[in-house]
């Protein structure tokens, strides 16, 4: 039987339900594409910021990800070739989370902590990399499943899995399009009441997924609404009181990740305006020569 494990799954199944297994700091993985040449491997570890030799090793290959991605994951996503490496590295209580990602195109790192909190994941560091560009990632998801499973030697619970892999796929099918710090903040306002909206119908509960997108500025179309309803009654199984408390601490490190990419994004466009207006300086003063 295929175990289901998605892209949000496998990244937030690191630990999952997670630091009560015997986890200590400094306990880390690095996890390789198996269809990556050596000279690429040495790129991803300079990537991770690590020596070779230095943490074990282990490898996914193209079959693995499939095995546990396929009919979960668009097969255009998973692809043939196991490209993506992940690194992942236990923390000392109360580190928080630190992910980054490189050459990935699939996933954004509030995604990434998202999930990891869903998961019950406080203290730990993820890098996900790609030595080629525009690479979605399923392998490194893939291989922090095998990561999990080589430190803690526990599988993981088939409910968390299922709610786990649910959020990632929807998350990220909402961010392709309503944007990416729009779609973690409605899932993110409905693990806060998720003790509430267990209580509701499905009717109730689509009224009030819509509140919640108008309170911030956000259309949703009725096919995301159904799949929201979804989401959250897999998310109820779950404790929604822990869950809560655990999206609230991750949710002012959200918002300065998207305060800086909007400034960022400002400051390419006032960047690009100076430029312009250059040009034009010299376009109009050589223009007029000879006039």
């Amino acid at each position: 039987m295929k175990r289901a494990i998605s892209f949000l799954l496998v990244l937030c199944t690191l630990f999952s339900l997670g630091f009560a297994v015997a986890l200590e700091k400094g306990d880390a993985r690095a996890v390789f594409g198996a269809d990556i040449s050596e000279a690429q491997k040495e790129q991803v570890y300079k990537e991770f910021g690590i020596k070779e030799g230095s943490v074990k090793e282990l490898t996914v290959t193209n079959a693995e990800e499939k095995e546990y991605l396929d009919g979960l994951v668009a097969p255009s996503i998973i692809g043939t070739r196991a490209i993506s490496c992940v690194y992942i590295e236990v923390l000392g209580e109360g580190e928080g989370l630190k992910v980054s990602t490189s050459n990935i195109s699939w996933c954004t790192k509030e995604m990434y902590m998202n999930a990891l909190v869903t998961a019950g994941i406080d203290n730990a560091k993820l890098i996900v990399a790609s030595p080629i560009e525009g690479i979605s990632g399923t392998a490194a998801l893939t291989g922090v499943y095998k990561a999990y499973e080589d430190i803690t030697g526990q599988q993981l619970d088939e409910t968390a899995k299922l709610a786990e892999t649910q959020e990632l796929v929807i998350t990220a099918e909402l961010a392709d399009e309503i944007g990416n710090y729009d779609a973690v903040t409605i899932v993110n306002e409905l693990k806060k009441i998720l003790a509430e909206t267990v209580k509701m119908s499905d009717d109730e509960l689509r009224e009030q997924i819509k509140s919640i997108a108008a309170e911030n500025n956000v259309s949703v179309s009725d096919s995301q609404v159904e799949q929201l309803v979804s989401l959250c009654r897999s998310l109820e199984k779950l404790d929604s009181e822990e869950l809560k408390a655990k999206v609230e601490s991750l949710q002012t490190t959200v918002k300065k990740l998207a305060q800086a990419k909007e400034k960022a994004s400002k400051f390419a466009q006032s960047f690009g305006d100076f430029v312009k207006s250059v040009g034009k300086f010299f376009s109009d003063l050589f223009g007029n020569i000879g006039k």
